[in-house]
């Protein structure tokens, strides 16, 4: 985004979250947010959101916000979107602190977890939505790049999945998304490494969902449909390619959004598939 392109409330807003970044020890750096709340704002409820730089994590973190909620927003490289999710965060009623991790060390995210645990209040959400794409088709596909979409998209979510599960467990249970993906169920074509990564999430989301029943913590999977994100750049559907869609047209980003904050929310729902479009499973 040029610089003639940013509303200056949002321009003064990400100037004084840098002004209050402050880094932990590792790879995970807090923002603190006393100075960008009202006094008498008490937030008693904190989510955690992977992959919130950008994209479908910035919209699930504003729909948190808007619900007057603490959002964790994680980042991998991208420091300066990560702010600017932040800084729109508290303009939706939100706070919130920005995390950097390689979901790929296991360590880093262990390190992310707790310290978003040491915050008050710890979050009782997570959602996992880091990840990466890749686009070849399946005889040239490199071993190297099948490796890092897998290491990213489905062994990440298994180090997050391992280090979020003992606090909710701790206090009572919790909830954890999943963001998965049609392609997971059905293939696509140049999409061998992804489609494999996120059909690895089913398994993966509903044996999480039979070990921590018993705990309260639920597991669900989300499909999020076609969206118009870095990932998307070149494959998209044009306007008229949405026939095996039955309302011809994708879902939008923020509905997606409000139905990651509905399903987080629901007490008694776990181990379950919920497709955002129009599309048949």
């Amino acid at each position: 985004r040029s610089p003639e392109a940013t509303p200056p409330v949002l321009s003064s807003a990400a100037a004084l979250l840098e002004e209050l970044f402050e880094h932990l020890h590792g790879s995970v750096f807090f923002v603190g947010e006393a100075e960008m709340t009202s006094p008498g704002n008490q937030f008693t409820h904190a989510v955690l959101v992977t992959g919130a730089s950008g994209g479908i994590g910035r919209a699930i973190s504003l729909a948190f916000a808007a619900a007057g909620w603490s959002v964790g927003i994680h980042y991998h490289r991208n420091k300066a979107s990560a702010e600017e999710t932040l800084a729109q965060v508290v303009i939706a009623g939100g706070t919130g602190a920005i995390y950097e991790a390689d979901v790929r060390e296991t360590h880093a995210v262990q390190l992310m977890i707790e310290a978003s645990c040491r915050r008050v209040p710890a979050p009782s959400v997570f959602v996992c939505n880091a990840g990466i794409g890749g686009g070849h088709l399946l005889l040239r596909q490199r071993e190297e790049d099948w490796a890092e979409v897998l290491a990213t998209n489905l062994t990440g979510t298994f180090h997050c999945l391992r280090a979020m599960a003992p606090p909710l467990l701790a206090h009572g249970g919790g909830s954890i998304v999943v963001i998965g993906s049609h392609a997971g169920f059905h293939g696509s074509s140049g999409q061998a490494a992804y489609a494999a990564s996120k059909a690895g999430l089913i398994g993966l989301v509903r044996t999480a969902t039979q070990e921590w029943g018993a705990g309260n913590v639920r597991v669900n999977l989300l499909l999020p449909g076609w969206q118009k994100t870095g990932l998307t750049t070149g494959i998209m559907p044009v306007d008229d390619s949405w026939n095996d869609h039955a309302l011809g047209r994708p879902p939008s980003r923020e509905e997606v959004a409000k139905t990651v904050f509905h399903l987080a929310q629901l007490n008694d729902v776990s181990g379950q598939v919920w497709n955002c479009d129009s599309r048949t499973l």
